[in-house]
């Protein structure tokens, strides 16, 4: 099926930042508690191997996302390694409570655009979940923005354009209705607008069916990197894997001066 660019509530400036947090917190409690995301540790492993500065630059973050759960398997081949999340829309409460769970873990409190990447802040960018969120020109900037800085890139989804990717996005209100007691830090509010006004569970709906439809394609993925200027100054690697039930797209741009050393 061909990508539609519906919009997400998660990007509308006028949406309650509460509520977005409550979305993000959603996600971050997953990707925690499950292996969406395991298979991305070796892929993240091999581009940190050519990246000597040990530290991972999350961009788009949300609420933490599956960092915690990929951090702790880092860190047994990579005892140095240290993470710092970003985002447009911080989740600042969701960052602080991922923070103290690991001590190699900090975050930024302003807002930080996937486009354009403060050049003090180096190191190998990671992406989950979020590069659906952007248009074409807009995804093909976080790139460029990654080449021109020679910054070594990771894009992951834990979604797709097929039929069982939108069912499961279909029954996700009730993944919300099951997991809500479960998200730490407890907020009274979040069960208020679960269970009593069941706007979370909705809102999560409507942006996962639309997440699935946003999601961009082996082949979509490999059309955006054509359009860069210098790709050839980047090894990439873009590819569809099984995770469990499940499936990860992703995208890894690692320049070649570290690649050959």
């Amino acid at each position: 099926m061909s990508r539609l660019h519906l919009f997400e509530f998660e990007d509308l400036k006028w949406f309650p930042s509460f509520l977005r947090n409550y979305g993000t917190d959603f996600l971050q409690f997953l990707a925690n508690k499950t292996p969406m995301f395991d298979p991305a540790v070796p892929i993240i492993q091999k581009a940190l191997d050519n990246n000597d500065a040990k530290l991972i630059i999350d961009l788009g973050s949300g609420g933490g996302g599956g960092l915690l759960r990929i951090n702790k398997a880092l860190l047994k081949e990579n005892p140095g390694v240290k993470i710092l999340l970003t985002d447009y829309y911080p989740n600042i409460a969701a960052f602080e409570y991922t923070k103290k769970q690991a001590e190699n873990i900090s975050f930024f409190e302003t807002s930080i655009d996937a486009r354009n990447v403060p050049d003090h802040l180096r190191g190998l960018r990671t992406m989950f979940l979020s590069l659906h969120h952007f248009k074409p020109e807009d995804a093909r900037l976080i790139l460029q923005n990654a080449v021109d800085s020679k910054s070594p890139i990771a894009i992951f989804e834990g979604q797709e354009r097929s039929a069982a990717s939108l069912i499961a996005m279909f029954f996700s209100p009730l993944t919300v209705l099951f997991t809500t007691p479960l998200i730490r830090p407890f907020k009274f509010w979040r069960i208020v607008f679960t269970y009593l006004i069941p706007i979370v569970p909705l809102f999560v709906w409507w942006d996962g069916m639309v997440s699935s439809l946003r999601t961009y394609s082996v082949v979509e993925m490999e059309q955006l990197v054509d359009g860069l200027k210098n790709k050839n100054h980047f090894d990439w690697e873009i590819k569809r894997i099984k995770s469990g039930p499940g499936i990860v797209l992703y995208l890894v741009g690692v320049p070649k001066y570290m690649a050959a050393e």
